[in-house]
């Protein structure tokens, strides 16, 4: 039946409506253009996407740019292509499929708003980026630009710059809605999550959940640090009941999240998608071969040409990344001693204010660091992975950048603390850190491009005179606008930011617990500063579907596993505690030892006593695996007889 469909499907429909927007380069040859163009628009048993394209005329005439679309039909199949998950009338959540149409929730022939438009604009670019070559030897009109089968055919537009960019349209009218709901006021409440959803899609979704999420638990910590920093700031034995409570609160807040993350995406459908067998990403470079466990035409590339360069080219590089990292950590302590040798001899408010300079140095660096690491991770990872799937890259990608984010941030607090045992300097390099590294972020991921992006917006109007921010556009207006906008490249900067800020406030909570307050002010603003950034100074975002936040939930356990392990020995370490044991250092680290695993093992019978899914949701996962099966069984029973 699907085939039949797809056979009949027509390419045109009288209401067209642009969801993606292509920009080719100025002056791409005409034959380029007519081939990409039918590629698009053709049948899928020819290969194509089977789309629907038109192109966009500017002022000087110029058609670089086409508008993508689909007919409503298309949209459907696609959409039991990509496996998303709709709900049914009967309240469940299932896999939409074109044949059981019917039994969907507010689902009609006529209803062209079934599918959400960033549902639909994911499904285009699923289709863009699956149109590979198949006989074609090069890019018509550009023999150097060549092809084989299985070659990404956007992939090479975009490497041989003829293709400039593929992004989404915002949708006016709902950005102007969803701006007001989520930060047009101030107001004390939960985020739009569900709006959220549908204009960007899940994982956004999910980030803007988390970050609302952990805010809201680091009050408790905030709270209780207030009275601990003024009253009992010496006295490391009272720290030993906020380091459970840490160990406690660490442990809570990452299981409850596991099952508020749960209780949102089997509302969303994202918990029941089926990623396994996803198509490759369009960086591959192999030829088509046939996977074993789909059945389906897809690339394929040797594991052994993959695992060589990942260990011969990556890893060397890991390396000398973090042999540079230490070096410039070991500069820090020389200015640090330099300061502390210059207070010394001159005791003003100016040396004084010296001291806290070698941090601050040392904190822009650190940024700086990292986000040059980033880019040369990603590139060296895309490049030794030629026919990963797109979760593996990006896990494999985090993994790399997880490992040397946090040495280079916290090399030099464990440094100060377990080799030179100097706890004031830890404590000033802790709080100088968190706070420079929060404005850092502020200013460079949001209010630098936002003054970007209003200057450029002062330029569209010098240049457009009828062209006003908050009235309606015109269709050129608003794609030549939105074309020059920065590109979000996703949650992974947003993500660790928030990751680091947890390392700051777990890891050495016993010497500054005001730690979590300063998170919880930087958060409460970085709610605000994040949904601006995403609605006014960047391109709308494909939308992605995820299930939960990945492997950032295995790296916030890891980090509240090493958090119980640093503050057990930094109290172990106090000067009162010491005083219990005069005579034998073995028994206070024996005793130390001991309590550390008992807190350990605490954390884990609490991480395993408390389930990642509800009970109701577990019961309704059962069900559909259960209706599956027996579907299946059925199946076999028609084929046998």
């Amino acid at each position: 039946m699907i085939g039949v469909l797809w056979s009949f499907l027509d390419t045109f429909e009288s209401n067209f409506r642009p969801l993606v927007v292509v920009e080719l380069a100025k002056g791409t040859k005409k034959e380029t253009i007519e081939w990409f163009t039918k590629r698009i628009v053709d049948k899928k048993a020819n290969g194509g996407a089977q789309l629907l394209v038109k192109p966009l005329v500017t002022e000087k005439g110029e058609e670089n740019i086409y508008l993508v679309g689909a007919s409503h039909l298309r949209l459907l199949l696609g959409a039991e292509t990509v496996g998303l998950v709709k709900e049914c009338n009967d309240n469940s959540m299932r896999t939409f499929t074109y044949s059981s149409r019917k039994t969907f929730r507010d689902f009609a022939d006529d209803n062209h708003n079934f599918l959400t438009m960033a549902e639909c604009q994911y499904i285009i670019k699923h289709e863009l980026e699956n149109l590979r070559a198949k006989d074609e030897k090069m890019i018509p009109g550009y023999p150097q630009a060549k092809l084989y089968p299985g070659k990404s055919i956007v992939r090479r537009l975009l490497t041989s710059g003829i293709l400039v960019q593929i992004f989404p349209l915002h949708d006016r009218e709902e950005l102007k809605k969803l701006r007001h709901s989520w930060y047009g006021r101030v107001k004390v409440g939960y985020q739009p999550l569900d709006e959220i959803r549908c204009y960007f899609g899940e994982t956004i979704a999910l980030y803007f959940g988390f970050l609302e999420y952990f805010t809201f638990a680091l009050v408790p910590m905030a709270v209780i640090g207030i009275p601990y920093y003024v009253f009992a700031w010496e006295d490391y034995d009272k720290y030993v009941m906020f380091a459970t409570f840490n160990l406690l609160w660490s442990t809570v807040i990452l299981e409850v999240w596991k099952r508020i993350c749960a209780i949102v995406t089997y509302r969303w459908g994202t918990l029941l998608m089926k990623r396994q067998f996803e198509e490759p990403r369009p960086g591959f470079h192999g030829v088509l071969g046939i996977n074993p466990v789909t059945g389906r035409e897809e690339p394929v590339y040797s594991s052994i040409k993959r695992q060589i360069r990942i260990y011969l080219v990556s890893l060397p590089f890991v390396c000398l990344c973090l042999y540079f990292s230490l070096y410039v950590m070991m500069i820090y302590f020389d200015l640090e001693q330099w300061a502390l040798d210059y207070h010394e001899e001159n005791e003003s408010n100016f040396s004084s204010l010296m001291l806290f300079v070698p941090s601050i140095i040392y904190a822009v660096v650190i940024e700086i660091m990292n986000r040059i690491y980033r880019y040369a991770a990603e590139f060296l990872t895309s490049w030794g992975k030629k026919v990963v799937y797109s979760s593996s890259l990006n896990t494999n990608n985090k993994y790399f950048y997880l490992q040397f984010n946090f040495l280079n941030c916290f090399a030099s607090l464990f440094y100060i603390a377990f080799v030179l045992f100097d706890m004031k300097l830890l404590r000033q390099s802790l709080a100088t850190l968190l706070i420079t590294s929060q404005i850092l972020n502020q200013f460079a991921e949001s209010l630098l491009p936002y003054w970007l992006q209003k200057r450029h917006k002062k330029r569209m109007k010098k240049r457009m005179s009828s062209l006003k921010t908050d009235t309606d556009l015109t269709l050129v207006e608003q794609i030549n606008l939105e074309k020059e906008m920065g590109t979000y490249f996703g949650t992974f900067d947003d993500y660790l930011e928030l990751f680091l800020q947890f390392g700051y406030v777990s890891l050495f909570s016993c010497v500054y617990p005001l730690a979590a307050v300063f998170a919880v002010l930087n958060n409460i603003t970085e709610i605000y500063s994040d949904a601006l950034k995403m609605c006014r100074v960047y391109k709308r975002p494909f939308a992605e579907p995820t299930a939960n936040i990945g492997v950032w939930q295995l790296a916030f356990e890891t980090m509240s596993v090493i958090s119980v392990v640093t503050n057990c020995i930094l109290i172990g370490m106090s000067p009162q505690v010491n005083a219990l044991f005069p005579d034998s250092k073995m028994d206070l680290i024996l005793t130390v030892a001991l309590v550390e695993h008992l807190l350990l093992a605490i954390k884990f019978i609490m991480a395993f006593v408390i389930p990642d899914k509800p009970r109701d949701i577990q019961i309704k996962l059962a069900k559909l695996e259960f209706e599956s099966l027996e579907a299946l069984k059925q199946q076999v029973r028609a084929t046998d007889m």
